[in-house]
């Protein structure tokens, strides 16, 4: 007996298994699979040097502001950012990450308020040796960005999601794989993203971060993981120096 495979491909049966494929066309295991054309585009050499580098260069600009301008920002770069962060890979495309963009001055004031409780906490009764490695970098538990920047994204991990029979009405749960992996390389095209729409951010990640879900009203599904001021940097904004440092090729790249 013999299975016919996508694309023209012939595979033996052997049992309940997908066979030996004969081509590199990945064989169906289960009849939900159901395969459709590539869409891809073969870009010239030099095309495609020039915009890997072009996209090197803005992101070597990337820098983690926090004095932020409160001058308007569309909010269209930032959907589209959340558009481009939503085709990140997940596992089992489960997708399990939540957007919520704030930009209500009383929420981020109450963000703000609870982040900086937490944040007193940490800086006069944290591990001694984290707080030194923050040192130069100079942060406190004064986080104005929160209220200046106009808009504060914060991204949630779902671990799980709830799913109602049709019929019955019967709410089970189904849980997600490789959440935070998942939710982590989404937050880095995130980033990316608004790097490349010319806006500031900053990765900021409070602790504990409880607090988010509840002024947030999320799910008891959701963990915030990140919570991103998102803006234009004000007249006069620095940097550490320190954050320039960054390991040489050397340091991170290995050949095999």
């Amino acid at each position: 007996m013999t299975i016919t495979v996508a694309g023209g491909g012939r595979a033996a049966a052997a049992g309940a298994s997908c066979g030996e494929p004969s081509s590199r066309v990945p064989q169906p295991c289960a009849p939900s699979y159901e395969p459709v054309p590539l869409v891809f585009e073969r870009l010239a050499r030099d095309e495609q040097l020039r915009r890997s580098r072009a996209f090197l260069d803005t992101m070597a600009t990337r820098r983690s502001c926090r004095f932020f301008s409160r001058e308007p920002v569309p909010r269209e770069l930032v959907i589209d950012a959340v558009r481009a962060a939503g085709t990140a890979p997940s596992g089992a495309n489960q997708q399990p990450w939540t957007f919520v963009v704030v930009e209500s001055r009383a929420t981020k004031e109450a963000i703000r308020e609870a982040a900086e409780r937490e944040e007193r906490d940490f800086y006069e009764r944290g591990p001694a040796a984290w707080r030194d490695v923050l040192a130069p970098l100079g942060t406190d538990a004064v986080k104005a960005h929160i209220t200046d920047a106009p808009y504060v994204i914060v991204v949630f991990a779902r671990s799980h999601e709830l799913v109602t029979d049709p019929l019955t009405k019967v709410v089970s749960v189904a849980k997600n794989y490789y959440v935070r992996e998942s939710v982590g390389i989404a937050c880095g095209l995130l980033l990316a993203s608004l790097t490349h729409a010319g806006l500031a951010t900053l990765p900021h990640t409070p602790s504990p971060m409880g607090f988010l879900a509840k002024l947030l009203g999320r799910p008891d599904n959701e963990r915030a993981e990140l919570l991103v001021p998102v803006g234009l940097p004000s007249e006069g904004a620095t940097v550490p120096r320190h954050a320039l440092e960054k390991k040489a090729l050397d340091e991170i790249l290995v050949w095999r």
